[in-house]
């Protein structure tokens, strides 16, 4: 696929505002978002934890300065500009490049991601762990007084 190759997907008036929709562009599953501020975004229409197309049923809000979807099961919220998760930076969604032509909605191509950084985490070194000895399972039966 081209990078100047544009799908019209609907009318910029038929999504609700702060709302979703979904659509198959360039043969890929698509949540479309239209937030407060009239701006449309694309993102894939997947949850990268559980593999479902429920993008699109998320909740659009924003923090801050950041327009967000929340995943509806789990709260995880997306970046609308990025597809980086609020909550796990290192987790993400694909984005595609979105313009309005004469009140029509159009997607492009999925934009290039830079790459997430590798977080190491180092076990903890502590008190090892206390395991009841096994010499006293089970336990004997009381004997009568």
């Amino acid at each position: 696929m081209g990078g100047d190759t544009w799908q019209a997907v609907c009318a910029l008036e038929e999504i609700e505002v702060e709302r979703g929709v979904a659509a198959l562009v360039h043969a890929q599953a698509v949540a479309i978002f239209r937030t407060a501020r009239d701006e449309v975004h694309a993102l894939a229409n997947q949850d990268p934890g559980r593999r479902g197309a429920v993008l699109a049923r998320g909740i659009v809000g924003r923090r801050g300065s950041v327009d967000f979807v929340a995943l509806p099961l789990h709260r995880h919220a997306f970046d609308l500009a990025t597809g980086v998760c609020l909550q796990d930076p290192t987790v993400r969604v694909a984005v595609y490049d979105t313009r309005v032509v004469d009140g029509v909605v159009e997607v492009g191509a999925r934009r290039e991601r830079a790459p997430v950084p590798t977080v190491v985490r180092r076990p903890r070194r502590g008190a090892p762990v206390r395991r009841p000895e096994l010499s006293r399972w089970p336990p004997l039966p009381r004997r009568g007084r």
